[in-house]
């Protein structure tokens, strides 16, 4: 992905499924444990590489969709990094959606 914003969404999303209880809903095309895979890996202090569930998690995800929630507030608040999750589709060798 070309794009921070792109994964600053998906960030958002990741966190929104990790501070809400247990579900079997998707956002974005991206199910609960997707979002619980990636999150290790846009989260500090100490981030790891995107898993290969995580990526594949991505790689299923509505990107577009995420792209919706790239302007949020709630990322920081979530605990998500902004400047790790933009990097993460790139880790995970995906394309960010035009203008996103």
């Amino acid at each position: 992905m070309d794009s921070p914003g792109a994964v600053i969404v998906l960030l958002t999303v990741v966190l929104l499924f990790v501070t809400t209880p247990a579900t079997t809903e998707a956002v974005c095309n991206m199910p609960q444990a997707g979002a619980d895979a990636c999150k290790p890996s846009v989260t500090q202090p100490n981030p790891t590489p995107p898993s290969a569930a995580c990526c594949k998690a991505l790689e299923a995800a509505d990107l577009k969709c995420f792209c919706s929630y790239k302007n949020s507030p709630l990322l920081p608040k979530l605990g998500i990094d902004p400047e790790l999750a933009a990097k993460l589709p790139a880790k995970c060798n995906l394309s960010t959606p035009d203008n996103c």
